[in-house]
């Protein structure tokens, strides 16, 4: 397990009633069967909106998650480096807010 996966699975099993569990194959966290946060490329992947959204796709590096890779990529996650991980814990809430919202 590299650092940023055992970063990511430490964020994820911090958060209260979080359960580990897959999306598109990949590693991801959910909050009552959503998914809110997931692991990709060695990179985090968090589901946003408003201000989060735009602050984490401002940063060098980011974009739109396209787990596809064939440029469809899913307009509310934004995948971020590993470089931003000490970002990392305060997205991850960010996640959990939009998904009980909604």
């Amino acid at each position: 397990m590299t650092t940023e996966e055992t970063l990511y699975t430490a964020i994820g099993q911090n958060i209260k009633n979080a359960e580990q569990s897959q999306m598109f194959g990949k590693p991801c966290f959910k909050i009552t069967g959503k998914a809110f946060i997931c692991f990709f490329k060695n990179e985090m992947v968090f589901k946003l909106e408003g201000d989060s959204h735009k602050d984490a796709l401002s940063l060098d590096g980011s974009q739109l998650f396209d787990p596809s890779g064939k440029e469809r990529p899913m307009k509310a996650w934004v995948q971020v480096s590993a470089t931003y991980s000490d970002q990392w814990p305060q997205f991850a809430k960010a996640a959990v807010k939009f998904v009980e919202a909604g």
